[in-house]
């Protein structure tokens, strides 16, 4: 069997000496465990939408090796390259985004789904690793030239995303797309007085989503006080974690995932929660926080402003996404459906986040006497 030497200069030979193979390696742990999450979960939703036993899970699992392919032939790009792969998908997802409102199927009220060629996808799930890396290079370009206005630009470009989002409108996404582009505002250099206004327009406007949506005050008036409303799905997820105790049922054995109509995705972790158990349950988050506090790690000492803000951005929107699935499914928080990173079923999602690992990747590559290539 033959290995990679350090002195291999292929470009394979190249990318394995400088890739954080430590972060690679818990990524695809991670995609593994979520393709036998997918198998467990997924059969009882297809029966119930009188689909094959394998329908999921055929899907599936033709979007994970697509997915793989891009986190390598991404994490192959230089900084250079990775910002302009950034901004033309930034460009093309703009325009979906408002294809969207026009086009897209109406879905309990919301048009999130756009069709083209057979497919449905999620052109908000897309937008996110783009904009997080186009927003860290306006922001870099600030800061390294006085004169050029990037903070606006971005803060125009964020306008413009909310906008279209909050049309559809999908809240989730604008939370998190929120979050992350503040994050990166703050680590630029944000004034306190600009970070307090933000955070008073922020509470502002999660009190506006509150008067003008009405499924944002369903849920929030649930998660208060339950006997306001319906709250099948969080109790049954809660009896998922009950049933399953330390070790789990075992793989496969989980009951509550028959009645959970969002099982393979929205609650996917209830259901690894009641097959597996708490320790692994454990596991999964410190797998997550280990991903994030890894790349961190990696840009502590980062010399590029545009690879730390860019490389934050994205570990941000990959934390906090886990995050909310996780809290929602222990009903730490309003119930909100959103995929668990690389364990949920959901095609979109799936290729959306491995653009981003694939930029995380690339862009904390040990690059010694390569400044030119940022």
């Amino acid at each position: 069997m033959t290995t990679l030497a350090r002195t291999d200069t292929s470009l394979v030979g190249q990318w394995w000496w400088t890739i954080d193979r430590w972060f690679l390696g818990a990524l695809l742990i991670l995609l593994f465990f979520g393709i036998l999450m997918v198998f467990g979960a997924s059969p009882s939703v297809a029966a119930k939408l009188n689909l094959s036993s394998y329908y999921f899970i055929k899907k599936h699992l033709l979007v994970v090796p697509l997915g793989m392919i891009m986190i390598f032939f991404i994490s192959l790009l230089s900084p250079k390259n990775v910002r302009r792969i950034a901004a033309v998908g930034l460009l093309i997802g703009l325009i979906l985004l408002g294809f969207t409102l026009i086009f897209g199927g109406e879905i309990k009220g919301a048009r999130r789904w756009l069709s083209l060629g057979g497919f449905s996808f999620q052109a908000s799930e897309f937008i996110k690793p783009f904009f997080a890396v186009v927003a860290a290079w306006m922001f870099s370009e600030w800061r390294s030239k006085t004169y050029f206005p990037g903070h606006w630009i971005s803060l125009l470009i964020f306008i413009t995303i909310v906008s279209l989002l909050l049309g559809q409108p999908d809240l989730g996404q604008t939370i998190v797309i929120a979050a992350v582009w503040l994050s990166q505002f703050f680590l630029a250099g944000l004034p306190m007085l600009l970070v307090m206004s933000f955070f008073v327009c922020a509470i502002g406007g999660l009190a506006a989503a509150y008067f003008f949506f009405d499924h944002v005050r369903s849920r929030i008036d649930r998660f208060v006080d339950p006997t306001t409303g319906d709250t099948y799905q969080i109790d049954r997820s809660l009896e998922a974690f009950s049933n399953g105790g330390f070790f789990g049922t075992g793989p496969g054995e989980g009951e509550i995932k028959d009645h959970l109509p969002d099982a393979h995705s929205d609650f996917i972790f209830a259901v690894a929660g009641e097959e597996f158990g708490v320790f692994i349950a454990l596991a999964v988050i410190g797998l997550f926080a280990f991903l994030v506090l890894r790349g961190y790690f990696r840009i502590v000492s980062e010399p590029s402003l545009f690879v730390f803000l860019a490389v934050a951005g994205l570990l941000t929107q990959f934390g906090f996404q886990a995050l909310i699935h996780i809290s929602s499914s222990l009903q730490l928080i309003p119930a909100k459906g959103m995929t668990l990173p690389f364990i949920s079923y959901g095609g979109s999602s799936f290729l959306a986040l491995s653009i981003g690992m694939g930029m995380v990747l690339a862009l904390t590559r040990k690059r010694p006497g390569r400044e030119d290539l940022i």
